[in-house]
């Protein structure tokens, strides 16, 4: 009867396991994986398969056992870099959910807010609007493939038995602010250009005729050309979506 040692288990299950909880944190925070829709069982059976099937392409993992005083810190290094990457991938939709908020404050739209479950906080219909579309952008585009990619090649740029405080400060995540306000307002520019010309004109009309309700005409006016420039302006979403799934993939696969 074959036997196997405690060495041996490890050998087996070590190299499985770091890649399964990396990818496990990634569908704990990514869109779309972490929604609450999505069962844990389903998360945990899927993030176990694709740590199996990742295996052929994975460089050689370190052997780490769980006893081993290091274990704790390898741990804490998977979970982190697994967090940080579902992190990058929803300042996509961050940026663009920014987006339609700034342009539903124009329309005048802000006032007609929910309650978002999937994010425990109030959201407007633009901006939920537009955060459904980059949901669907983001499927079509293959962004879901492209998450699977960057989380395999993270381990090139971040092996397994490394720092997890050395991997935070060379991914440099708190400049992700400064990303999700640049590509919101370069998508909300256009529209919000188009309705300060059109607040401005009913300004000019209010003076010139004060015996006109710039306020009965304002709204209905703001809110049709509003809706008329995201009808114009949505086919173009895909240009900064792509730039940020672009901008996602080279954070973690070192390019």
């Amino acid at each position: 009867m074959p036997t196997f040692t405690e060495a041996d288990i490890m050998a087996l299950v070590m190299p499985v396991f770091w890649p399964f909880l990396r990818v496990l944190a990634v569908f704990s925070s990514a869109p779309i994986f972490s929604a609450r829709s999505v069962p844990m069982r389903t998360r945990v059976a899927l993030a176990m398969l694709v740590a199996l099937c990742a295996q052929a392409g994975l460089p050689e993992q370190p052997m780490v056992a769980l006893t081993d005083p290091a274990a704790f810190e390898t741990v804490l290094q998977q979970v982190v870099i697994g967090v940080a990457i579902g992190l990058a991938v929803r300042v996509v939709f961050s940026s663009v959910e920014l987006a339609g908020e700034l342009i539903g404050l124009q329309m005048g739209l802000n006032f007609a807010g929910f309650f978002d479950p999937t994010t425990n906080s109030q959201s407007s219909t633009v901006g939920r609007f537009f955060g459904n579309t980059t949901m669907l952008l983001f499927v079509v585009m293959g962004g879901h493939l492209m998450l699977l990619q960057v989380v395999i090649a993270s381990f090139e740029t971040f092996p397994v038995g490394g720092s997890a405080l050395e991997a935070v400060n060379q991914l440099r995540l708190h400049e992700l602010g400064s990303v999700v306000f640049h590509y919101g307002l370069w998508i909300a520019l256009p529209m919000i250009g188009m309705l300060l010309f059109i607040n401005i004109v009913l300004g000019f009309v209010s003076r010139i005729a004060p015996q006109m309700n710039a306020f009965a005409i304002g709204f209905p006016l703001t809110l049709s050309a509003g809706l008329i420039g995201i009808a114009f302006t949505l086919p173009m979403l895909d240009r900064p979506v792509a730039a940020l799934l672009q901008l996602t993939t080279r954070m973690f696969m070192g390019g």
